[in-house]
């Protein structure tokens, strides 16, 4: 494996998601790991009211992949972050299958459980509709 995508939104599963990866890295040297988070039109406007403003909300959500990438790089493995706008699980699956990835990792939940009733997990639609392995993490 050279390549994984871990898909995180900042919830406890998916930095789960990303302990898992780097456990399954075998030569830390040759991989890189993609931080990828997806900021759907509903958690845009949330967040911009929560904050004031949309380069405030922004930066929050650099802050808290910046935590997350310091995981990746404590364990010498070379990560980058990617923050990407759209429905979470359409904009996944079509960076993911357009980006050649060896392994993509997700939890097995996320943040938003009433986005999760009614329109299924992100994980299980990853899992279905992804070219590459996936890896879904408790």
């Amino acid at each position: 494996m050279k390549k994984i995508m871990v898909a995180t939104d900042g919830s406890e599963h998916s930095n789960r998601a990303l302990k898992k990866a780097i456990s399954v890295i075998s030569s830390k040297d040759e991989v890189s790991i993609d931080l990828v988070y997806v900021v759907d039109g509903e958690t845009s406007k949330a967040d911009v009211l929560r904050y004031g403003d949309s380069d405030t909300a922004s930066y929050k959500r650099e802050k808290m992949l910046k935590e997350s990438a310091d995981l990746a790089r404590k364990a010498d493995v070379q990560v980058n972050i990617k923050i990407l706008h759209g429905s979470p699980f359409e904009t996944l699956i079509e960076y993911a299958n357009n980006s050649n990835y060896d392994l993509v990792v997700v939890g097995s939940r996320g943040r938003n459980k009433f986005q999760t009733m009614l329109l299924g997990s992100v994980s299980h639609k990853l899992v279905k509709y992804v070219d590459a392995p996936v890896m879904v993490v408790k």
